[in-house]
């Protein structure tokens, strides 16, 4: 399907994406995530073909469209505003690719109609789309854009506009739909819970490189760096040294500790790494191998269970995930053990 090799973009002399490599398989939705200014729309104009590389090819199975001009590419677009037609009806609007496609008048109707009843919209078919909600919006937007059957859908902040809990149940539905056609997509957020919901893969962006792709579950669970362990929220870090190829040194206040951990890669003597403590795997109870001690910073309620913020030394806090409320002040022991803990690159 689409393959990217070696892309580099510059505006205006400064480099935004650096030799970037990434495919997508048929009927794949893979999700570009990153920061604001991580490249991430960039790199899906330049698929789209509304920019072009500095350097480095483009591939539809197989054949280069590289100098394929946007319009035969046959790639659907869509953006964060929608980008509706106001004097259309919503009718008129998802009808619209199909007639600039030339497509036989009388096929239009049954495909706008099979779409309009995907979408949930069947009963808006003759409502103007500015008398329309953003969630209604949104349904009209994407219906328009898969009415011309494209090879590609591109999805760029699609939800942005819309506000938190509409975002979420529009989110399983979009999934859905995209599901039902079968088109290969490719999704840009800068919304971790939004592309963990959405996406087949992902491929995490920070300054204009691609720093991991993976499926969400391994992206979460096996971040590859420091960088993408905060990005996702898990802050729970502490530096180490490498002692042996799997034996690690941890200081801690005036502790000196010993630990043998997974690795996916052999150790140096003292090479510099960090060490992730999954919140969700750390114990408030005496039932694994060590502990850390500490001092609790407050309890924050977040519905079934409680965010702990404990201070193991001066600066440093982690989170824990409990069911308890503990009062600011009250001493802690938290508890772990070696095989849950994760080594990261700096």
């Amino acid at each position: 399907m689409l393959q990217l090799k070696d892309i580099s973009y510059q505006y205006e002399k400064t480099p935004l994406l650096e030799n970037l490599n990434l495919h997508l398989a048929d009927h794949e939705i893979l999700c570009l995530l990153g920061k604001s200014g991580s490249g991430k729309s960039t790199l899906l104009r330049i698929i789209a073909g509304l920019e072009k590389p500095d350097h480095g090819d483009i591939f539809w199975n197989g054949v280069s469209i590289l100098n394929v001009p946007p319009f035969k590419r046959n790639f659907g677009l869509m953006f964060q505003d929608y980008a509706l037609f106001p004097h259309l009806t919503v009718f008129e609007n998802i009808a619209f690719g199909l007639e600039m496609n030339k497509v036989n008048s009388e096929k239009i109707p049954p495909i706008v109609e099979k779409l309009l009843k995907q979408v949930g919209m069947e009963s808006f078919a003759n409502r103007k789309v500015t008398e329309l909600s953003g969630g209604e919006q949104q349904r009209v937007a994407l219906a328009r854009a898969l009415a011309p059957q494209p090879h590609l859908l591109m999805l760029d902040e699609p939800l942005g506009a819309l506000d938190h809990t509409l975002r979420v149940s529009l989110l399983a539905e979009l999934r859905r739909i995209l599901g039902e056609n079968g088109i290969p997509s490719v999704y840009v957020t800068h919304d971790q819970d939004e592309a963990f919901s959405i996406a087949d893969r992902i491929a995490l962006l920070h300054d204009g490189v691609i720093v991991q792709t993976d499926t969400p579950e391994n992206i979460f669970l096996k971040p590859k760096s420091v960088w993408v362990a905060r990005f996702l929220g898990l802050n729970n870090l502490l530096p180490a040294t490498g002692v042996t190829d799997s034996q690690i040194l941890l200081k801690l206040n005036d502790r000196t500790i010993y630990l043998t951990i997974p690795l996916e890669y052999p150790l140096v003597e003292g090479q510099k790494i960090w060490i992730l403590f999954r919140d969700e795997k750390l114990q408030l109870t005496n039932d694994a191998d060590f502990s850390i001690k500490g001092i609790i910073k407050e309890s924050i309620f977040k519905g079934s269970n409680y965010e702990t913020h404990v201070e193991i030394a001066p600066g440093t806090v982690f989170s824990v995930i409990n069911e308890k409320k503990f009062q600011a002040g009250t001493e802690i022991e938290l508890f772990y053990s070696p095989e849950d803990l994760l080594a990261l690159l700096i």
